[in-house]
């Protein structure tokens, strides 16, 4: 009996997300590898995710501790949608942690909002007290 000659491309589709990750890699050698890093868990957040962002828009994610007075935190925008970080893009934190905006969409969010002129105060005149007798 013969051998068949294995095909070529079977190696080469189980290897396709390693040369992804490497693609990727090539995209944050530019950056701080704290920065990168962060890159990285955020597109592992978003892929493993995936159609789920959509129901935790808005909500935390993670909290981690950088150092003993710096924390970041990893959370879904409930604007734009995107899984952001606190330290790469600002957190415009809500209580109830339902409505958390980044930084970008909170600053487009603010001059939408029209801001009433304030109105000019009204002049008070002071009155003389009556003595009491």
């Amino acid at each position: 009996m013969g051998r068949t000659r294995k095909n070529k491309t079977a190696k080469r589709d189980r290897y396709a997300s390693f040369t992804e990750m490497a693609d990727d890699a090539e995209e944050d050698a530019d950056l701080p590898k704290d920065e990168a890093g962060r890159r990285k868990i955020k597109r592992q957040y978003a892929e493993l995710l995936g159609i789920r962002i959509e129901k935790l828009r808005g909500r935390i994610l993670n909290r981690e501790r950088i150092n003993k007075t710096i924390e970041g935190i990893y959370f879904i925008c409930a604007t734009c949608g995107k899984v952001c970080h606190s330290l790469d893009d600002g957190l415009s934190e809500d209580p109830a942690n339902q409505n958390n905006v980044c930084g970008a969409c909170n600053k487009a969010k603010a001059p939408a909002a029209p801001v009433a002129p304030a109105k000019p105060a009204a002049r008070t005149t002071k009155r003389k007290r009556a003595a009491a007798s």
